[in-house]
């Protein structure tokens, strides 16, 4: 499988902010999202290839039982159900991290999914090349749907502004058995700067609508840079 980097940092975002993590960033996505944050995942995909049993002992290396594997989207990374299952078996507490535009029966203890809302897609970018692509592929509810049922999960929203909300209500409303609590906002930054100015806006935006606001530590204490 094409592994863009395996690091040891805290998880910044969602339900286990702040915990000590192994994460394996795998390379590859089959959305292009305009502020995407590992642009080298997806815009333009590095990495190398690996084996389960490498990357494996790799995370077993740091100093920690929970594991974390995001992207990209891992979950069309070859070998990703292998690798999930050989975490879970040596008793990692495993977090995959998806936008959930496919399913894949996955052995994990959380699913972090990340449904793209309109904001995501780069209408401008390089042209627009890519946008009809992503606006296609973007949200897959029936997928979602088989995830929230079988999983443990979080709904992690990317918010820019107020004007995002409907399109949240509306996509929870489409959706089934969905636990508010679950459903977390965080704001679309990708400097510290941005961070500052979104992230008040957004925790208001939670206050007054009952959802759970999610930090982005990584960006937060250490910027936008590969390996946190």
């Amino acid at each position: 499988m094409r592994i863009a980097e395996i690091f040891y940092s805290i998880q910044g975002e969602g339900r286990l902010a702040g915990v000590p993590s192994a994460f394996v960033r795998t390379s590859g996505c089959n959305l292009r999202c305009a502020w995407c944050d590992t642009p080298y995942t997806s815009w333009r995909p590095t990495g190398r290839e690996w084996s389960v049993e490498a990357v494996v002992e790799a995370v077993r290396a740091y100093p920690t039982r929970h594991a974390v594997i995001t992207g990209g989207e891992p979950l069309i990374a070859r070998d990703i159900e292998a690798l999930a299952s050989r975490l879970k078996d040596l008793c990692f507490h495993v977090t995959i991290e998806t936008a959930a535009t496919l399913f894949k029966p996955v052995a994990c203890d959380l699913l972090s999914i990340s449904p793209k809302l309109a904001n995501s897609t780069p209408w401008k970018r390089q042209r627009g090349r890519f946008a009809n692509m992503h606006e296609g592929r973007r949200l897959n509810l029936e997928v979602i749907q088989r995830f929230v049922e079988a999983y443990d999960y979080q709904l992690k929203f990317v918010v820019e502004d107020e004007s995002d909300l409907g399109e949240v209500e509306a996509l929870l409303e489409r959706l089934h058995g969905i636990q508010r609590e679950r459903v977390l906002l965080m704001a679309q930054a990708r400097t510290r700067r941005e961070l500052r100015e979104r992230g008040p806006l957004i925790a208001e935006l939670c206050r007054r609508h009952g959802y759970a606001y999610s930090p982005r530590l990584q960006i937060d204490l250490y910027g936008n840079r590969r390996g946190t």
